[in-house]
């Protein structure tokens, strides 16, 4: 059975990549939680309870921000940075699409097998 591509899917898959590349790392991994856990939090409160420099936070926060996972507002003299969820649910979904396609890729292995056996 030939496969089929769709582009639709490719090109959703390359617009995700900066979004992946961002959560490619164990540090902002860990900023995601505990934005989703705690709400919009400064930098100063993100460094807290850290042994992760100011500095890093601010560049790890930036690489995230370029991928459209996190913004940043101002409130006073700090800025407030929170966590887009409409792109986590873009990156769950992309996951599940993957999922499926794993999926139906075992599912015409395990035909074929079955087919070969008989």
């Amino acid at each position: 059975m030939p496969r089929r591509h769709n582009s639709g899917a490719r090109a959703r898959s390359i617009g995700s990549a900066p979004l992946f590349a961002a959560l490619g790392d164990e540090h902002r991994l860990r900023l995601v939680s505990r934005l989703t856990t705690c709400g919009p939090m400064s930098i100063a409160r993100l460094t807290a309870g850290s042994n992760v420099t100011r500095q890093a936070i601010t560049k790890h926060l930036r690489v995230m921000e370029k991928a459209e996972l996190v913004r940043s507002t101002r409130r006073g003299r700090e800025s407030v940075w929170h966590l887009d969820q409409r792109r986590l649910a873009e990156a769950q979904r992309h996951l599940a699409q993957i999922s499926r396609q794993w999926d139906e890729a075992l599912g015409r292995l395990r035909a074929l097998v079955e087919e070969v056996r008989e």
